[in-house]
């Protein structure tokens, strides 16, 4: 008997993963051209970097990368930062290290091997700062959210005021592409919000693609590799199967001769 009741909650909690996968596949979501979709797919250097600084200048306030790490930035596949510039960076945070020779801990620039400073100290006084509710990691955001990259990219532009009929609680805010379109965070974009170092207009269109880029270059930091990988096994698959074609033919020509 206890067996079906556990087979009876694996069938549910299945049904209604699927129901809610489904339900998020119909949305319609905003769509762009992203430069790292498809077999040959790149990241967008310039993008990454922006989104980068959409990142540190808007969303680091609330939001933290705990996965990352300065050094990242200067990796081939990332943003690809000269060095020189990633550790600049880095230098531009503090971060508690120690204890020193008198076992106390002390503040020093953050180097390449940090991982990315957290916006709080811990999980409570992040849900203290933000009316209880606690900001999520972005390291993994785009994996972790049904619609990946155009469901966060859609969010973003989302902002509009509530439908006659829909009641918000104070601090609630109303988003057609949020799952039920109500969400405690306000707007972080807006035109002009920042001012990009290449000259690249800031309109929230532009910030969101740049730091959904980033976001999926956060989540998957090694996807050009695997394309570049995944190339060159069907170039190989393909050598393959001509080989075995054209060796298979000889062979079957040579018994057939015989017989």
């Amino acid at each position: 008997m206890k067996n079906l009741i556990k087979l009876f909650y694996v069938i549910n909690f299945f049904f209604l993963a699927t129901f809610h996968s489904l339900s998020a596949e119909k949305v319609d979501y905003l769509k762009t051209d992203w430069s790292f979709k498809g077999l040959f797919g790149k990241f967008d250097r310039g993008s990454l970097q922006r989104g980068y600084q959409v990142y540190t200048e808007v969303c680091a306030a609330c939001h933290s990368m705990k996965y990352l790490s300065y050094r990242n930035l200067a990796e081939k596949g990332g943003p690809e930062f000269p060095i020189i510039q990633a550790k600049a960076i880095a230098a531009s945070f503090e971060v508690v290290d120690g204890p020193n020779a008198d076992g106390e801990m002390f503040t020093r620039p953050a180097k390449l091997s940090d991982k990315f400073v957290m916006p709080y100290e811990n999980e409570k006084a992040a849900q203290a700062a933000n009316g209880g509710a606690y900001p999520p990691d972005m390291s993994v955001l785009v994996k972790a959210r049904g619609g990946g990259v155009d469901y966060i990219y859609s969010l973003l532009q989302g902002y509009e005021d509530a439908p006659s009929g829909v009641t918000l609680d104070e601090g609630v805010h109303y988003n057609k592409y949020m799952y039920g379109n109500k969400i405690k965070m306000a707007a972080p974009l807006s035109d002009g919000i920042i001012e990009y170092g290449d000259g690249t207009v800031a309109s929230v269109e532009q910030m969101s693609k740049d730091v959904t880029t980033f976001l999926m270059w956060a989540a998957e930091p090694h996807l050009e590799a695997r394309h570049r990988m995944g190339f060159k096994a069907i170039v190989y698959l393909i050598i393959l199967t001509v080989l075995v074609y054209f060796s298979m033919k000889k062979i079957w020509s040579r018994v057939e001769s015989e017989v």
